[in-house]
C-alpha cells in the first residue's frame, strides 16, 4: 500500500466519467486516496447517478458548492477546497478538465503547498470568450503533474514552458468508453431508427439567444431525426427564448431529461453522427467500439487532434452552413480509416503509476 495519501477532486459529470479509470486503478492498488466531490453539478442526475453508475464509492466530502456566477461559483468552491484539504492533509490532489472545480482546486493546493496532478493537461482553442480556456491554462502553469492525452497536448505544454513533469499518458474518456460500452443502454424511450445525438451546453452558445436559435434551427432542420437530452441549464436557455416549443413541435427533435452515463453511451452507440459542442463527445467518439462521425457546434476546437484522424469537423453555429454539410456528409459514404488519436484505454493506470511514484 502507498504511503502516499492523495485527493480526487471532482465537480461535474464529465469529470467523474473521466476519473472512473484511475479511481479504480487507485483502489486496485490499495492507495490511501479520498474522493472530494465540490457539487458543481448537484443534482442527482448529474452527479450520484454517475458514481452509482460506474462502480465507484461515494465521495467522501461533498462541498455543495452549487451554482451561481462564475466568480461566485469558482470563489465558494475555493475557500471550502482550501479547508477541504486542510483537513484531509494530502500529498497530491488529482484533477481533470478544465472547470471552475478544477481551477479552484487548483489554485486552493498551490497556495497550501499541496501537489497537484492535472489529468487532460495541455488542450487549448486559443478561444478566449470560452471560461474553460482561462481556466485550463492557469492549472497547467501551477501543476506539479501534468498528463498530457497527446503528444501535441505534451508540446503545447513545452511550448508554454508550463514547469510541471509532463507525462504523455492517453484520455481516460477512451478508458470510460471501453470499459462501460459492454453495459450501455439507451434510455427506456422509443427512438427513430436513425437519429442524430445532439448536446448543448457551452456558454457561449446558450447564453447567446441569437447562437441558440441558430442551434434550434439546426436540430429543427436537420436531415435526420434528432435526439436531445437537455442540460438543466440549457433548457431553462430554451424556455425563457420561448424555444422548447420550437423543438418540441418540429416533429424532428425529441428532447429527453439528462440522461446517466450508460445510457447516453447507448444513444452514442447506436447514433449515425453527432452535433456538439462538448469537448468530451470529440474524443468518445473516436473511441474503438464508437467511432462516430461528430459535427462540433463551435467556432474552434481543443481537440485538433480528433480533426486530423477525421472523426471531428469544426462547423459553426450559423444553421444553412451546418444543415448543407449534414446532407453533404450523408450523401457521401464514411469509414475513419484512423485509430483514436487519444489512447488504448489504459490511461487510468498509467495515471495512477505516476502518480503514486511521485506524490
Amino acid at each position: 500500500m502507498s504511503a502516499m495519501r492523495l485527493a480526487v477532486v471532482v465537480g461535474t459529470r464529465p469529470e467523474i466519467v473521466k476519473m472512473a479509470s484511475v479511481i479504480h486503478e487507485l483502489r486496485g492498488r490499495g492507495a490511501d486516496f479520498t474522493i472530494i466531490h465540490t457539487g458543481q453539478h448537484y443534482d442527482r442526475e448529474l452527479s450520484a447517478q454517475f458514481f452509482e453508475e460506474l462502480g465507484l464509492p461515494r465521495p467522501d466530502v461533498n462541498l455543495e458548492t452549487g451554482s451561481g456566477n462564475p466568480g461566485e461559483q469558482t470563489a465558494t468552491a475555493l475557500q471550502r477546497l482550501e479547508r477541504a484539504f486542510l483537513d484531509d492533509r494530502p500529498d497530491l490532489i488529482l484533477v481533470e478538465g478544465d472547470t471552475n472545480t478544477v481551477l479552484a482546486a487548483a489554485l486552493a493546493a498551490a497556495k497550501l503547498g499541496v501537489r497537484i496532478g492535472h489529468v487532460e493537461a495541455g488542450l487549448r482553442s486559443y478561444d478566449r470568450r470560452m471560461p474553460e480556456e482561462h481556466n485550463r491554462r492557469v492549472t497547467d502553469h501551477v501543476s506539479d503533474l501534468l498528463f498530457a492525452p497527446t503528444e501535441h497536448a505534451a508540446t503545447t505544454l513545452r511550448g508554454e514552458s508550463c514547469p510541471g513533469e509532463i507525462h504523455v499518458t492517453g484520455n481516460t474518456v477512451i478508458d470510460a468508453c471501453l470499459r462501460y460500452g459492454p453495459r450501455a443502454r439507451p434510455p427506456p424511450v422509443e427512438l427513430p431508427d436513425q437519429f442524430a445525438l445532439a448536446t448543448a451546453h457551452r456558454a457561449e452558445n446558450v447564453d447567446d439567444p441569437v447562437v441558440l436559435r441558430e442551434l434550434v434551427d439546426i436540430f429543427v432542420h436537420c436531415p435526420v431525426p434528432v435526439v436531445y437530452p437537455v442540460h438543466p441549464r440549457t433548457r431553462l436557455h430554451l424556455e425563457n427564448a420561448d424555444l422548447v416549443k420550437v423543438l418540441e413541435s418540429s416533429g424532428n427533435v425529441q428532447l429527453l431529461p439528462p440522461v446517466g452515463y450508460l445510457e447516453f453511451l447507448g444513444l452514442l452507440l447506436r447514433c449515425e453522427f453527432v452535433l456538439t459542442d462538448s469537448g468530451g463527445i470529440q474524443e468518445e467518439a473516436t473511441a474503438p467500439n464508437v467511432r462516430k462521425k461528430a459535427f462540433v457546434l463551435r467556432e474552434s476546437t481543443e481537440r485538433p487532434e480528433a480533426v486530423l484522424a477525421g472523426y471531428v469537423e469544426v462547423v459553426g453555429t450559423r444553421a444553412a452552413p451546418v444543415v448543407a454539410r449534414i446532407e453533404q456528409f450523408l450523401a457521401e459514404p464514411w469509414n475513419p480509416s484512423a485509430e483514436s488519436p487519444y489512447g488504448d484505454g489504459t490511461a487510468g493506470q498509467r495515471i495512477a503509476e505516476i502518480s503514486l511514484g511521485r506524490a
